[in-house]
């Protein structure tokens, strides 16, 4: 029997949407920040690239709850967005003032990190439009219960931007699962974001009061410790192999903690330089954990939103398959792929994905 019950698709106008902030990412390329000339422009956001994912590489129907502030810059993003296929009926625009004291749009400066050079991301997202959103901004009960939604992906990075967005969040994923919408949740802890709320207290208090309402919890062993206060217990064991018994126990303790989760899952990486990486996944449903091919030594252009590929692939999985072992495959081999390409989203196709999954190599096409 498959972990998770799913509403069916011709039931339903979207297979995903995503409840998240996108941000303008400008990228130097090879060079840094602070000598930079030009920068790359492209979108990115921890929610949103899930669910473009999810369109562009296995071309389910997704959409993206957000907001922009209505100037230039929000309409480039809008034009990104819609290249990436991700449907905007849900965006909300946010008048601009001129100076972008009530509502911006968000910046990212990211460097990719090289070899011992690791990766930074500074981003600049104060008082962006999508913080601000509020609970009674969306009309929940239209989209999950009139248009339908399978599935709702949110996380830990758009709960941290406000003191509404934590609001907002719940108010999103308790309507969607009273309409019986499955929640996925990426704790994705960013001290940065949270240090100015109240740091990692505050981010417990929020992440720990959500995850009452979350089917799928995403997340690694940092997140756990930091936004729900499990800890790993002291071993010597890699993270990067099956007898990782360790992570397992904690899993075990937060879905004692939390029985209304139905599948939790993580990518496992070991950091051997910016360039290269281990590589893997793991995912426990229904009281077993099963592991996905391991990649030792994987060489990485852009580790940005391997994680978020990672998720993408697991949910195709799921909404695909309904098999755990399969969906985490599909979420490992897509991670890895979208970290050999730049920017934050996901460049692979699904045939790739297939074929990497099969154990194909790195030979020329043609």
């Amino acid at each position: 029997m498959p972990p998770i019950s799913l509403r069916p698709a011709d039931e339903c106008r979207y297979d995903l949407v995503s409840l998240g902030e996108v941000m303008l990412r400008l990228d130097p390329g090879e060079g840094r920040v602070r000598t930079a000339r030009s920068f790359r422009a492209s979108e990115g956001g921890g929610e949103y690239n899930v669910a473009r994912g999810l369109r562009r590489c296995f071309g389910q129907r997704t959409a993206i709850v957000t907001a922009l502030a209505d100037n230039e810059v929000g309409r480039l993003l809008e034009d990104l967005i819609l290249q990436g296929g991700v449907d905007t009926a849900l965006l909300r625009w946010m008048p601009f003032d001129g100076v972008g004291r009530q509502a911006r749009n968000g910046l990212n400066f990211t460097e990719r990190g090289f070899g011992v050079r690791g990766a930074v991301g500074i981003s600049d997202r104060g008082h962006t439009a999508a913080s601000l959103l509020r609970p009674d901004d969306v009309d929940w009960g239209h989209l999950f219960g009139e248009l339908g939604v399978r599935w709702l992906h949110t996380g830990g990075i758009y709960a941290a931007l406000s003191q509404t967005a934590p609001e907002t969040v719940e108010a999103a994923v308790t309507a969607a699962r009273r309409h019986g919408t499955v929640v996925s949740y990426d704790l994705n802890y960013r001290p940065s974001l949270w240090q100015a709320v109240g740091g990692q207290r505050r981010a417990q208090e929020v992440n720990s009061r959500i995850a009452r309402h979350v089917d799928v919890m995403l997340g690694n062993e940092e997140d756990f410790t930091a936004c729900l206060g499990f800890t790993v217990p002291d071993t010597d064991a890699s993270l990067s192999h099956l007898e990782a018994a360790s992570f397992q126990q904690m899993i075990a303790e937060v879905v004692k903690e939390y029985d209304n989760l139905r599948v939790v899952a993580t990518t496992l990486r070991t950091v051997r330089s910016a360039s290269v990486n281990d590589w893997g996944a793991i995912a426990w449903a229904q009281g077993r954990f099963v592991q996905a091919t391991h990649r030792p030594g994987l060489e990485i252009l852009d580790r940005v939103g391997g994680g978020d590929s990672f998720a993408s692939g697991l949910i195709f999985g799921l909404l695909e398959t309904g098999d755990l072992a399969t969906a985490v495959e599909y979420g490992a081999a897509h991670g890895a792929l979208a970290m050999t390409t730049p920017g934050d989203t996901s460049m692979a196709s699904r045939a790739e994905v297939e074929a990497l999954m099969r154990g194909a190599g790195a030979r020329v096409q043609r």
